[in-house]
């Protein structure tokens, strides 16, 4: 029987409508305890659990209208009732002894406000338990949460933990793909039992509004599946004329389909635990037992705080579980790039296909073409050289992005069928617009046989002439073949590709230009590279943008973990989370750099006359109390002239210049002395059309071979610890901003002897 309202109003569950039953309102409760509902404003009991007569030897219907005085002791209920002004969804546990009630004088009470009705749940129990957690088991999970260095460690901790808490035969946690089916990716189970380990289940084993439940409350508890539910007494509020929503309600009925499922699976009890990111169902942890099991509440609301832990650390575990494939193909990307400017413009094929790696090896695929000039280079496998010309015409008809990308060629051109077993999957970078020219990438048809438990499609059962929806029967795993179709590439993958394009697009401009001296095609070639690099730019502003809340709310997050459990934490836990602390600062500081950079690029100058004397006055009230705590003397050598420039980005050029004096250099007394250079210095620049202008300091000086590395973005000579750290993106910057102005900087130094640098800027 069902106490939904859908029942209630003489409509049965059917395949039509199951996603609708409305299982908020199932008017009805688990029985292992009893539920009081008490108008919010008067706080008399308006609605009470039929099993009240169990526990209290009161029927329900003799509640219907009176106090707490008909269940607790007056001292009891002015203790409960002062409670009542601080409710809301959230539930509140407090311990009570029901007066009079021989054999269970002992209540675990649970309370909360919600859809206008005060909510009293009541759990019994041997004797009055204690709510403090065990600190010393949650100090060791959350450390391993924090330590574990990839998502499938993550979850595999996580199961342990839950199931070493509360004894379930089974923990497993249960992952949703993006079309809402889900794999079983991690468990802790007893030995006996067969493993559900890569086992998927289809998307309509959870129906749309139990997901929407599972978003509001995170735990779902059903200590007995075969129990019959217990109706409110009455089913609807008087005030409102219908069933409360119950929501929030720990004692909620489920859906009797549930209940058959679960009977089907062979569980006797079950506890689910949501795992959420982004606002999102990422996941579930779900605990099954054989038999019924009682789980206390404390040891619920444990559980729950691993499940909302994990849900705020998963984005940062998988993070770190792509960064090592993202470091592997960098390396092999720049190792491509080496052999690409060694072979020279005229033998690039040569440097992408002669040695290793290769632009097969670069990341995951099965084979790799190269298609120039009317050749085919092919690396692994691939389909023949004809196929590859079928192909070529087909993406010069129908692909003219710069990057076609697909995981099923066959379901866009049925030619595709005829090699699907090498190249279900291809990556296509057309080599600007020269029309045959690609590099190609193929991966393999992936047969994958995934194992789901029991038939996709849930039969149906006649009765009475209605089909009713009933869970499948039985759970012996099918399997599915998905053909045609390769592992679909990620987006680390496409990005890479977009690199090399960009990189051989460089390449093709001075084969070009050595080989058909076509000033046409060089300047369409320039005029792409400049779209890229302003596509670049956007995409460093854009990302270093978006990336800056996340990072905030990780570093926050951190802190506030420090601020509340540091005393829970070992030593070594404390040091995790302030290593987390650092790091997420560092990285804050390296994206700053980056959006910094991004803007030089994308923003015009705005040209003007500046007088360099004003803008050094500027500069030195900004550094002054830096100044000041480094002992630091700035020297202007004589007056400057009046320039035309983007003042902004002078001043930054100047303050990034004078930060980088101050920092290295392990002098009592620093000296920093800026001019303009005289006029027979430099010799091959035309001074008639530019002033040059020097900062010099007396710092540790730079060695000769360093002095080209240092003006490259994010690169430092010392280790991030020395010196003060930094980010090392400041001459970079500064130098980009020089450039903007149609400038160049350079240094002039020796180790021990400070360094002079010097930048151009036209007149």
């Amino acid at each position: 029987m069902s106490y939904s309202d859908e029942r209630l109003l003489g409509t049965p569950i059917t395949l039509s409508n199951c996603d609708r039953e409305p299982i908020h309102i199932p008017g009805a409760i688990q029985p292992y305890g009893f539920l009081l509902c008490l108008d919010e404003h008067t706080h008399h009991i308006v609605q009470a659990s039929a099993n009240t007569e169990t526990y209290l030897g009161q029927p329900a219907e003799s509640l219907i209208g009176r106090t707490l005085d008909r269940v607790l002791a007056p001292e009891q209920q002015a203790k409960v009732e002062g409670l009542f002004d601080t409710l809301g969804t959230a539930p509140q546990l407090l311990g009570v002894q029901l007066d009079g009630v021989a054999g269970q004088p002992y209540f675990k009470l649970i309370m909360h406000r919600y859809d206008e009705v005060l909510w009293l749940e009541f759990e019994p129990v041997e004797q009055l338990e204690g709510t403090t957690p065990d600190l010393s088991f949650l100090n060791a999970a959350m450390g391993q949460m924090l330590a574990a260095a990839t998502v499938l460690e993550f979850c595999q901790h996580t199961v342990d933990q839950v199931r070493a808490l509360t004894g379930f035969d089974r923990v497993a946690i249960y992952r949703f793909a993006a079309d809402e089916s889900g794999e079983v990716i991690a468990e802790a189970k007893r030995a006996d039992l067969d493993p559900w380990l890569g086992i998927h289940y289809p998307a309509t084993d959870i129906p749309q509004q139990a997901r929407a439940m599972y978003l509001k409350n995170w735990l779902r508890f059903i200590p007995d599946a075969g129990y019959a539910p217990v109706p409110l007494v009455p089913v609807r509020n008087p005030a409102s004329g219908r069933p409360p929503d119950m929501t929030y309600a720990v004692l909620r009925s489920v859906s009797p389909i549930h209940l058959e499922y679960l009977r089907n699976m062979g569980s006797g009890a079950t506890m689910t635990i949501s795992l959420i990111q982004e606002g999102k169902l990422w996941g579930m942890v779900t605990c099954h037992h054989l038999t019924p099991r009682l789980v206390s509440y404390e040891l619920r609301d444990l559980c729950q705080f691993i499940g909302k832990t994990f849900s705020a650390l998963l984005g940062s575990k998988e993070l770190l579980d792509n960064t090592e494939y993202q470091l592997r193909i960098s390396e092999r990307q720049n190792e491509l790039f080496e052999h690409v400017t060694v072979s020279g413009p005229a033998n690039f094929v040569d440097g992408l296909c002669g040695h290793f790696p290769t632009i097969k090896d670069v990341f995951d695929c099965g084979g790799a073409a190269v298609c120039f000039n009317e050749e085919i280079t092919t690396l692994g496998a691939t389909p023949s050289r004809d196929q590859i010309r079928e192909l070529l015409a087909w993406l010069q008809e129908n692909a003219p992005q710069d990057v076609f990308s697909t995981s099923s060629y066959a379901a866009l051109n049925p030619a595709g069928l005829a090699f699907r077993a090498t190249a279900s999957g291809i990556i296509a970078a057309s080599l600007a617009d020269a029309p045959g020219n690609y590099l190609l990438w193929f991966r393999p048809e992936q047969v994958r046989t995934v194992t789901w438990a029991g038939q996709n499609e849930k039969p149906q059962k006649l009765a009475d002439g209605q089909i009713f929806l009933s869970p499948r029967q039985s759970f012996e795993a099918w399997k599915q073949l998905v053909e045609n179709t390769a592992a679909p590439w990620k987006p680390v993958e496409l990005e890479a590709v977009k690199d090399i394009r960009l990189r051989i697009s460089d390449i093709r401009l001075k084969v070009f230009n050595e080989l058909q001296a076509q000033a046409r095609s060089l300047t369409r070639l320039n005029t792409e590279l400049a779209r890229s690099n302003d596509d670049l730019d956007s995409f460093a502003y854009v990302a270093s943008h978006d990336l800056k809340e996340p990072l905030r709310g990780i570093h926050n997050y951190a802190l506030f973990l420090l601020e509340d459990y540091a005393d829970k934490l070992d030593e070594e836990g404390v040091h995790r989370l302030q290593t987390l602390v650092r790091l997420s600062q560092r990285m804050e500081s390296l994206i700053e750099s980056l959006l910094q950079l991004s803007r030089v690029g994308r923003a015009e100058l705005e040209l003007e006359k500046i007088d360099l004397n004003d803008l050094l006055e500027e500069v030195r009230d900004l550094l002054q109390l830096r100044f000041e705590e480094t002992h630091t003397q700035l020297i202007v050598r004589h007056k400057l002239p009046t320039i035309m420039g983007d003042r902004i980005r002078i001043q930054e050029v100047f303050s990034n210049l004078f930060t980088n004096a101050m920092k290295y250099n392990d002098r009592p007394e620093k000296l920093i002395r800026v001019g303009e250079a005289p006029t027979d210095t430099f010799p091959e620049l035309n001074r008639a059309n530019f002033y040059v202008f020097y900062v010099q300091d007396n710092g540790i000086g730079i060695d000769a071979r360093h002095q080209t590395n240092i003006f490259k973005l994010f690169k430092r000579l010392h280790t991030p610890e020395k010196y003060g750290g930094g980010t090392g993106a400041g001459l970079a910057i500064a130098k980009k901003m020089v450039e903007k102005h149609g400038g160049s900087l350079w240094v002039d130094s020796q180790p021990g002897q400070g360094a002079t640098f010097y930048f151009t800027i036209p007149k």
